[in-house]
């Protein structure tokens, strides 16, 4: 079953739960070497519970922007699947496409679309309306 992220009725699909881990769990091993949310606490918290509101709109987005930038500096291949177990492979081992140059274009939603750019469009919509909530389920 593929999650969803939703703000009021608009609704896109992001994929497996492994996949949403997969995302979390390369942000914390790549670029959180003090623990989970130490450095981005909105997102990898927050967001990762399934979970955003309109007051941490603009503190995700800008974590999110960082996050993009920091993992242009990672190879596909250093993707972590699993924080608990770095032996695990995504399903698909190293077959993905050549237009996945590092981890900033590697995660790419269920429907083909860049989950940066959607995540970052659903929350410049929370941003607009204060009184909708982020729900991932």
């Amino acid at each position: 079953m593929a999650l969803e992220i939703r703000v009021g009725d608009e609704t896109d699909e992001i994929g497996a739960p492994s996949f949403w881990n997969a995302w979390f769990s390369t942000i914390s091993a790549r670029l959180e070497p003090n623990g989970w949310g130490t450095r981005y606490p909105i997102v990898m918290n927050n967001l990762y519970q399934g979970k955003l509101g309109n007051a941490n709109a603009e503190q995700a987005l800008n974590e999110l922007a960082e996050i993009a930038e920091k993992f242009k500096e990672f190879k596909p291949d250093q993707v972590v699947w699993d924080i608990n177990d770095q032996s695990q492979r995504p399903p698909w081992g190293d077959d993905i496409s050549s237009d996945i140059t590092d981890l900033s274009n590697y995660f790419v939603t269920s429907l083909g679309k860049d989950l940066f750019g959607v995540l970052v469009h659903f929350i410049e919509r929370l941003k607009k309306n204060p009184n909708l909530e982020l729900i991932i389920e």
